[in-house]
């Protein structure tokens, strides 16, 4: 679909701890990201080892309209329009994550969204949170390039691994729109067990970031890694995960070795361990699911995806088990939840509808729920 005006998107995403909105501009099957802000509570659960709901939710409730007051900011073009233009008169179409997620979190964005499509009259259109992560496999950062061009038709059928704190899965994409889950972790996300691992070995939270930067230090100068760690359900015959198994092992090893923990060179090693058996898991997982289903492209979307490590070894892998297949994986910092990615997502969502459909839309306000179960 070609439009001689430009489409202009606010996203809104609260669905967990990052309180984020973002305007996108669309035009002539291009994406191009005017601006894409994100307030992080990191900070603020470190405290805690983890994310708390409550404390999550009070924290959107102070953030929200900040952040999308700044994100509307970059609409004020004072050189061609008088100074009292409202920008929410450019915003065309808004787009709002609505589950899965922390239903307190969720809320908030939500019924945000909701206020505003009323009291300015624009349509509002409900995302998916797993579904913008894809969405983010076709945007550009900022300052990497102006603009970036949504889905081609040759690129599917598609294989996709959404991994992040709170999702592991699988995915067969044959377009755009037509998602089937055919592998998903039956306990622990990667990242919940990134998380996990950390925690016991007291580094902190996240646990992602920081056990890549223990395993970084370790690569760096290398020495010999005298235990093994499980690769859980490798070789089984589905598309499942699991990462329950990994924690508890890395629990054991850490009993085992009391005298150890707070030795920098046994932390290292466990780090790197723990990092390339997640690692080994997924990519083998998604290279047995590319082969069966004759993908075109592989998607690697969601937090964990921020890991180099990890891109750097699916992008090898890929390379040398497949002559003639895409790989996508969003720049690091929208592979973290942003807004970014749900704007994305609705334009995408948006074209698939009927001109009715769309009118509808106006009224969406009134419709949409939270669903904090939400799948694909």
């Amino acid at each position: 679909m070609k439009n001689k005006q430009p489409l202009i998107i606010l996203g809104i995403e609260t669905s967990c701890d990052e309180t984020a909105a973002a305007v996108l501009e669309y035009k002539n099957n291009y994406f191009r990201i005017i601006s894409n802000v994100v307030s992080s509570q990191i900070k603020i659960h470190r405290r805690y080892g983890g994310i708390v709901p409550e404390v999550a939710a009070r924290a959107h409730i102070e953030n929200i309209l900040p952040v999308i007051k700044k994100a509307l900011k970059t609409l004020e073009n004072k050189k061609n329009r008088p100074p009292t233009y409202p920008p929410m008169r450019r915003i065309d179409l808004i787009a709002v994550t609505y589950g899965p997620g922390l239903v307190t979190s969720l809320l908030v964005g939500l019924e945000t969204a909701k206020t505003i499509s009323y009291l300015w009259q624009k349509p509002l259109i409900d995302i998916n949170h797993l579904e913008a992560h894809l969405a983010a496999n076709w945007l550009l950062s900022i300052g990497e390039n102006p603009k970036s061009q949504i889905p081609n038709p040759k690129s599917f059928p598609a294989v996709s691994l959404i991994v992040s704190g709170g999702h592991t899965e699988l995915g067969l994409i044959k377009k755009m729109g037509r998602y089937k889950k055919i592998g998903q972790t039956r306990d622990d996300a990667a990242g919940e067990c990134f998380d996990k691992i950390a925690k016991l070995l007291s580094l902190g939270y996240p646990g992602g970031p920081e056990i890549s930067r223990y395993a970084e230090k370790f690569h760096s100068k290398p020495k010999t890694i005298n235990f093994k760690l499980p690769r859980p359900m490798i070789n089984s015959d589905d598309f499942d995960f699991s990462f329950s198994g990994l924690k508890t092992a890395v629990l054991y090893l850490v009993k085992k070795n009391k005298n150890k923990i707070k030795n920098e060179n046994f932390i290292k090693k466990v780090c790197a361990e723990t990092q390339q058996a997640i690692i080994d898991v997924l990519i083998y997982k998604t290279v047995k699911a590319a082969k069966k289903y004759r993908a075109k492209t592989v998607f690697l979307s969601g937090g964990v995806a921020a890991n180099q490590e990890l891109r750097n070894q699916f992008n090898l892998n890929l390379k040398s088990k497949f002559s003639n297949l895409n790989f996508l994986v969003p720049p690091k910092n929208l592979c973290t939840d942003n807004a970014a990615m749900v704007a994305a997502a609705g334009i995408l969502k948006y074209n698939s509808l009927t001109p009715r459909q769309k009118i509808k839309l106006k009224n969406n306000w009134q419709r949409i729920k939270a669903n904090p179960n939400l799948n694909l």
